[in-house]
């Protein structure tokens, strides 16, 4: 799945890297986490390879190392999380933070707890398993898209 929202539940993560100290604090517009023209690159390397790969999704980053409760999912859910991770912030603030182009390739490994297979409890040899797969198709799109990852050219270059 590729994101292109995300909700933040995490907390206790350092999630800046301008937090005053040296008298600098810098605010960055987070209304679209994810830098588009690299989601469109995502999605056009994962068609090359063949690679399902779902359009759009919102994040709900969650601290781990546990998994989530049954409730704790309800909650995300009504939210209008659509995938839960635990490795979807800070990382794309901090990008964000240094201007780096950023995009979220998640492998779903189950269902979340209190949902399908996963309602009484999850499995973690299916989810060990489901991502090894998973890992396998991310490496294959990596390739297609390592050559194709560039950004458009800024206006002003594109002027010249």
């Amino acid at each position: 799945m590729l994101p292109h929202q995300l909700i933040d539940y995490t907390s206790g993560r350092a999630s800046t890297y301008f937090d005053g100290e040296e008298g600098k604090v810098v605010h960055v517009d987070f209304t679209r986490p994810y830098t588009p023209w690299l989601r469109a690159r995502c999605l056009e390397a994962a068609g090359a390879a063949g690679i399902d790969l779902a359009d759009g999704g919102v994040y709900g980053a969650a601290n781990g190392p546990r998994l989530e409760t049954a409730a704790e999912i309800d909650r995300m859910d009504r939210d209008g999380a659509t995938i839960v991770g635990m490795t979807g912030m800070p990382e794309a603030a901090l990008a964000r933070e240094v201007d780096l182009p950023y995009a979220a390739i998640c492998v779903v490994v189950n269902h979340a707890a209190g949902r399908g297979d996963s309602e009484h409890a999850i499995s973690m040899q299916a989810l060990v398993k489901t991502l090894d797969e998973g890992i396998a198709k991310v490496r294959t799109l990596l390739e297609h898209l390592a050559p194709i990852a560039v950004p458009p050219p800024s206006p002003a270059e594109g002027s010249r």
